[in-house]
């Protein structure tokens, strides 16, 4: 018996409940292993970051985008296919300068916050969801763009909204990741 030719690869989706309530006890497994709100936003990070390097090639082969001939353009697709295609929503964006290298997502709501009611006593200066800036910053590091990523408000620490900012520092080096011939 043959394979059908082109046979799509099947995606298995998890349950987005438990993803939320697995990521809240990862975060309060990581307040109680260090006492500064630092380096949990660190190794939330550094942890997105991981995952960013990894799904970048799952957000190419499933999405099919081209390529980007500009910052604007990036963060579009950031916000309107990646964040729909993860976390089921779309941010609006909104540019922040004049040379149009630094942008703002703005969630009106955050999945991820979903059961979260307020941060932690004593831990006001973390930031909860830093894994997403990880993610981010990965993911674009990987198609070959350095950027800064943080959390501008966050409407765990009382601000109206979420909001994230990202700025493109440069462009790297595309013959540093070239593959010799």
């Amino acid at each position: 018996m043959s394979r059908p030719a082109h046979r799509r690869p099947e995606y298995h989706k998890i349950n987005k409940d438990l993803f939320v309530l697995t990521y809240g006890a990862l975060v309060a497994q990581l307040c109680k292993d260090y006492e500064k709100d630092e380096d949990v936003n660190k190794y939330l990070d550094k942890m997105g970051y991981g995952i960013g390097t990894r799904l970048v090639e799952d957000f190419l082969a499933r999405s099919c985008v081209g390529r980007c001939h500009s910052y604007s353009e990036i963060t579009d697709i950031i916000a309107q296919v990646a964040f729909k295609m993860y976390l089921g929503i779309t941010p609006s964006v909104t540019c922040n300068n004049s040379s149009r290298n630094e942008f703002s997502l703005i969630l009106d709501k955050n999945p991820l916050v979903e059961f979260v009611e307020e941060l932690p006593a004593g831990r006001s200066s973390l930031c909860y969801c830093n894994l997403l800036c990880g993610i981010i910053r990965g993911a674009l590091e990987m198609v070959h763009l350095a950027a800064d990523v943080t959390f501008l408000q966050d409407r765990l620490k009382g601000d109206s909204v979420t909001e994230i900012g990202i700025t493109f520092l440069k462009k790297l080096d595309e013959k540093k990741y070239r593959r010799k011939k």
